[in-house]
């Protein structure tokens, strides 16, 4: 799996454009997350897709061809906080629901809706700690299940958004491949 954190401008269309990219050269996105960032006028993906090496370069270069794309960050070999966000209702009965409360402190969730007959949890962490949680789950009834997708984050000082700005249309930073001959065929 790679990972990209991308910023885009904040403009009707952007999405369309970046997932349509994708269709066209042929990968699946596993995971797609967008938000605002601390740039007004900035939106933040992170793209999470199924590609080896040079399909990720592949896709960087595509990306930045795409108009209000200004920066592309493949982050999956730095240092990175990764999350992603679930809601899960579980059906919890009277017999169930203390064991389930167990779960869910042992997991480090937290239970944000009780109905006589359900609990909805909401539980944060890396992929794989939600899917476990998932599993875990399964045996008391997994009703109903919503997952934000991965988030991701470099650690340390620097930011994504250092030297990005939008003013007057687009102000793109400097293509990592700025410097470099790089060809694809696709």
């Amino acid at each position: 799996m790679n990972t990209f954190v991308v910023l885009v401008e904040n403009v009707p269309g952007v999405l369309t454009r970046v997932a349509s990219l994708f269709r066209r050269r042929g990968f699946n996105i596993e995971s797609l997350t967008v938000g605002h960032t601390a740039v007004p006028g900035v939106s933040r993906m992170t793209i999470v897709v199924d590609t080896d090496e040079l399909g990720a370069r592949r896709v960087e270069a595509n990306l930045y061809k795409l108009i209000n794309v200004l920066r592309v960050d493949n982050v999956t070999s730095t240092p990175t906080v990764l999350r992603d966000l679930a809601l899960i209702k579980v059906s919890a009965t009277p017999e169930t629901r203390a064991h389930l409360m167990q779960l869910v402190e042992v997991y480090r969730a937290r239970v944000v809706d009780v109905s006589p007959s359900s609990l909805v949890v909401e539980s944060t962490g890396t992929e794989e700690k939600i899917d476990s949680f998932v599993e875990v789950l399964r045996p008391y009834g997994v009703l109903e299940m919503a997952r934000t997708g991965t988030i991701a984050m470099v650690r340390g000082g620097a930011t994504s958004t250092e030297g990005v700005s939008v003013s007057n249309g687009a102000s793109h930073t400097e293509h990592p491949t700025d410097d470099v001959s790089v060809s694809y065929s696709v």
